[in-house]
């Protein structure tokens, strides 16, 4: 963890938001499927990957009060609390290697826009498929992108690994059912495109 950790602290102290791809004004292919599953406000939200992302504003604006943002980069979640300022005591926020991550709740909502392909070697993987499966309340839902077969095949420098819907359905079919799947180009601030992969899965 340790090199992934420093890595990541440097991106966050030495890029602004308009200069790292992953970048959305507004997360609206979050927003769109959290709101399309009529969650009760106070279900419990978690972020994984947040860093400094707009998507916790987003919740707590449209009155989400149940919020947990994760990410191994303190400096950025740090970023993300001075940028909410006296909101920011509404969220939990947890610094931690998603394969490390040991949960005190479950989670009705688990989002995770590109984490998961970071994660390029098996005992990683299922290190995150054992943790999800069980940080998820039974019925809770679970929305992944992570670059498609047609996006890129590296990210702020490291490999990744890319996924299509089937691959994608097979890595968390023992716990989780596949609802929605489609691939979505995203625009980085800098005009070129990445094409994800996204699967929203409910537990089962």
């Amino acid at each position: 963890m340790g090199n992934q950790k420093a890595h990541w602290e440097n991106v966050f102290a030495t890029k602004q938001p308009n200069e790292v791809s992953w970048t959305q004004e507004y997360p609206k292919t979050a927003m769109d499927y959290l709101e399309n599953l009529n969650l009760s406000k106070t279900a419990n939200i978690i972020d994984i990957g947040g860093g400094d992302s707009n998507f916790v504003d987003t919740l707590l604006e449209k009155g989400y009060q149940n919020i947990w943002v994760l990410d191994i980069s303190e400096f950025a979640l740090e970023r993300a609390k001075k940028r909410l300022a006296d909101k920011a005591h509404l969220v939990n926020w947890i610094v931690s290697d998603i394969t490390e991550f040991q949960p005190e709740t479950t989670f009705d909502f688990w989002h995770d826009r590109a984490v998961f392909h970071f994660l390029t070697e098996e005992e990683s993987i299922k290190k995150y498929v054992a943790i999800i499966g069980n940080a998820i309340s039974q019925n809770g839902n679970f929305l992944l992108g992570t670059f498609s077969e047609n996006g890129p095949l590296k990210c702020s420098g490291l490999e990744i690994k890319q996924y299509s819907e089937s691959t994608m359905k097979r890595a968390f079919n023992q716990s989780f059912q596949a609802v929605k799947c489609f691939t979505e180009n995203h625009t980085t601030p800098f005009d070129t495109t990445q094409n994800f992969q996204f699967c929203g899965f409910k537990k089962i």
